[in-house]
């Protein structure tokens, strides 16, 4: 009895290192030359001539060299087949992925460059923009305005009440404002108008002189009626006879031509 228990615990320690070494032949790492050489041939490493195993031997007389590369595939060796080569169909594909990627960005740089300036030129002759034109904001802004805000307190402002009185009596006044009127209403079509900016500058400087016209002439009206209405206030005590000359002799009139005369000498 106790024989066979020897027998069974042997056996038991003869299976249990049998299985130990089969484990550990089954972890060990496979070191095959000829498989590592034809992994770095698949990718990119190498495609070395010296590198193919089994090799031809001494005067070509290896016979597994004839049995793995001679007869089976005599012309595989002779061609660079690796994808990732320097003429390797990936690569050709990866360099052709890279050119047209730096034609996209130049298309796209180039498309850029027609947006800004499309943008640019809308910018420039669109009506919607033109409050922001620096030349109106600095200068024609501030030289419209008595055009563009103009009423009749604005107009009349700094005259008397009886030049405003007649002014509007004589339908000067109203003249003037129908005349502001339209001159307002084309500086508005000019401003909002889409158009391009040196053209609409200049008829921001046209309608500007067209404006200086007809302030000049409501300035030499104004200045009619207001000398009008002086010469008129001064001959009214003339003609009622209440005006008194004093100190009034001949010879005022002997020294006011006197001294007429010695000026024009």
């Amino acid at each position: 009895m106790n024989k066979e228990k020897r027998m069974l615990s042997e056996l038991i320690l003869l299976l249990f290192m049998l299985f130990f070494a089969v484990g550990s032949y089954a972890q060990q790492k496979v070191n095959d030359e000829a498989l590592r050489y034809q992994q770095q041939r698949m990718v990119f490493q190498q495609w070395d001539q010296n590198k193919f195993k089994p090799s031809s031997g001494f005067l070509g007389l290896n016979p597994f060299y004839w049995l793995v590369w001679g007869f089976p595939y005599p012309n595989y060796h002779k061609k660079d087949l690796r994808p990732l080569s320097a003429a390797g169909p990936q690569t050709q594909r990866l360099a052709l992925v890279g050119a047209m990627q730096a034609s996209d960005d130049k298309y796209k740089l180039q498309s850029d460059t027609v947006r800004n300036t499309a943008i640019s030129q809308i910018a420039s002759q669109s009506g919607l923009f033109s409050d922001a034109d620096p030349l109106w904001l600095l200068y024609y802004n501030d030289q419209f305005d008595p055009v563009l805000n103009h009423s009749m307190a604005s107009i009349l402002a700094g005259l008397s009440p009886a030049v405003s009185s007649k002014l509007v009596s004589e339908g000067l006044y109203d003249w003037y404002s129908a005349e502001l009127d339209r001159l307002k209403e084309r500086i508005y079509g000019a401003h909002t108008t889409d158009m391009d900016r040196g053209a609409r500058i200049m008829a921001y400087y046209r309608l500007l002189l067209d404006y200086r016209k007809i302030a000049g002439v409501w300035a030499i009206r104004t200045a009619s009626v207001e000398a009008s209405i002086t010469m008129t206030a001064q001959q009214r005590p003339l003609q009622a006879g209440h005006q008194e000359v004093i100190n009034w002799t001949p010879q005022t009139d002997l020294e006011i031509a006197r001294k007429v005369l010695k000026h024009i000498q």
